[in-house]
């Protein structure tokens, strides 16, 4: 799909634009013409070379760019070349909104005013350089977001792949303008649903939401009948879940139409209508458009190949996935960190390089001093599956130290619980090494998969099916990864089994995604990160809006 699926949805009618915008040109430089002298748009021109270099000197990139083109214009003259540039740069400026940017940044408008009231060569020379800045700061804007990620939510420790801003000028003066233009958001089917997915949504908002909300503070029941189930029933028919009926009472096709909905809302699919489905059941569609917004920002920000075999996590969703040339292959269940601070899981992207069996558990230097030595300290003998160890790695005899002689800044020993069935990384856990100390990993606390909600841990990514997950690794390397994996872990005592090809690990967030079959789910932000980067990108000029048609 890519482009050409962004291309239909975002740029239809892209022919009348153009023309549209070549005749508001023709007028502007017009004006500018008879206005600034008969040479006015004459690029050869010393007046409107020097004042290209003298604008462009603050910035070592356009410097070098238009020293390469010795200082002619990009954008400015009466060439075809720099018609259709003009007309494609201010095309994809009215058009920015549609990608969940921020419109005003991009005012056309303005620019063309600039250009009808140039006097001089010396002005359209300055505002060559000015269209070269727009055009970069929107690519960087619609290629990689608006925000920068870390700076809304600390733990997101995601890197932003930005792109070279001179290879960009020099690869967009080479190109056709509204093909190259075309090419700037992510080629990805998930940002392509997902512009469909915002389309769609507008027109909810624009046609008033989904009707009236659902009372909440009841519980809905197959056989039940009330005013409550005629409001759900009617949301859920707006919502698309399900046909138009008059009944009053809650039958099989609106239980069914429930249980759809609760499995695309990541909720338990029992068919019963509780005060947590009937919540997500109110959300409005203008809360569900913002989540999109997010999603595509999200998109943007990790705009670069994933890798033909990758693992995706996805914490709000609670799953762990392995996708192979863009097809789910495996999936299991997952645990993620708890909602408490130093817990929440982090999110970045880094590579999987091998699994330990048997693993010993390294208790994190947190866990040893807020939460072990207090224990500790009132009994010597507490947490007695695990080994109190010095740093040469000798064991600690707990009767003979005096812990409370200790805080959390002077405790001097580690601590290690040995490999066993009940260690907290279970038997086996999959190594990406990285500076926040995050793995997956098996788990004895196989209960917590049956929540709805899985925010447990400290941080680390527990895997419901870890056995499996491992098997599905090793397939690519062996003949038979299930004997392989047994022989391996019956060796004993932290065997290391690595993978012949690493893969990439995506740890991402997203309460909006789409499915392969092009339909849209959401999650709860148990976080509460996607509120920040949403009011962060109001804060940026970015605003929901109703579209009719």
């Amino acid at each position: 799909m890519g482009s050409r699926t962004i291309g239909r949805f975002v740029h239809s009618g892209l022919k009348q634009v153009l023309m549209a915008r070549f005749l508001r040109f023709v007028i502007a430089v017009f004006v500018a013409i008879s206005l600034g002298g008969p040479a006015a748009v004459a690029q050869e021109s010393a007046a409107f070379r020097q004042a290209v270099a003298e604008a462009a000197a603050g910035d070592r990139v356009l410097l070098n760019f238009y020293r390469e083109r010795d200082f002619t214009g990009l954008w400015i003259g009466s060439g075809r070349d720099e018609w259709a540039r003009r007309a494609a740069l201010l095309t994809a400026f009215d058009e920015a909104a549609d990608h969940g940017l921020p419109a005003a940044r991009y005012d056309s408008t303005a620019l063309e005013a600039k250009i009808r009231n140039a006097r001089s060569q010396a002005d359209l020379g300055e505002i060559d350089v000015e269209l070269s800045r727009a055009f970069l700061s929107y690519a960087q804007d619609i290629q990689t977001g608006v925000l920068v990620p870390g700076d809304v939510v600390e733990d997101i420790k995601r890197r932003v792949p930005h792109r070279d801003r001179g290879s960009i000028l020099d690869a967009f003066s080479k190109s056709t303008p509204t093909a190259f233009i075309r090419t700037l958001p992510p080629q990805s089917e998930e940002y392509a649903r997902l512009l469909k997915a915002k389309f769609d949504l507008e027109r909810n908002v624009a046609a008033g939401d989904w009707g009236a909300p659902v009372y909440s503070d009841v519980t809905l029941r197959p056989g039940d009948s009330s005013d409550a189930v005629v409001a759900l029933r009617n949301r859920l028919i707006r919502m698309g879940y399900m046909r138009r009926t008059a009944s009053a009472v809650y039958d099989r096709p609106l239980q069914e139409a429930v249980q759809r909905f609760q499995l695309d809302h990541g909720l338990n699919p029992d068919g019963i209508a509780g005060q947590g489905t009937l919540g997500e059941v109110n959300v409005t569609a203008e809360a569900r458009l913002q989540s999109i917004f997010v999603a595509m920002e999200r998109e943007r920000w990790n705009n670069q190949p994933l890798g033909d075999r990758h693992i995706w996590i996805n914490l709000t969703d609670f799953t762990a996935k392995i996708v192979d040339h863009g097809e789910v292959t495996f999936v299991t269940r997952s645990v993620v960190g708890a909602n408490v601070d130093d817990q929440r899981s982090p999110e970045f992207s880094d590579r999987m390089e091998y699994m330990v069996l048997n693993p010993g558990w390294y208790v994190p230097r947190s866990i040893i001093v807020n939460e072990y030595l207090p224990l500790l300290q009132e009994d010597p003998l507490a947490v007695s599956n695990i080994e109190i160890t010095r740093e040469d790695g000798s064991i600690v005899e707990r009767l003979g130290t005096d812990f409370s002689a200790f805080d959390e800044t002077t405790f001097p020993f580690g601590m290690r619980e040995p490999p066993s069935q009940g260690n907290a990384l279970g038997e086996v856990k999959f190594m990406f090494p990285n500076p926040y100390n995050i793995y997956l990993h098996d788990t004895p606390l196989q209960s917590l998969f049956a929540k709805e909600v899985r925010a447990f841990s400290h941080g680390c990514i527990r895997l419901d099916d870890p056995h499996s997950f491992a098997y599905a690794l090793l397939a690519k390397q062996v003949s038979d990864p299930i004997s392989y994996y047994a022989s391996m872990k019956a060796l004993g005592d932290e065997i290391e089994v690595w993978l012949e090809q690493p893969v990439p690990v995506h740890i991402d967030y997203r309460t909006a995604f789409t499915t392969a079959a092009g339909g849209i789910e959401f999650r709860r932000d148990i976080y509460g990160r996607d509120a920040k980067i949403w009011d962060s990108l109001t804060l940026e000029g970015v605003a929901v809006r109703a579209v009719r048609g």
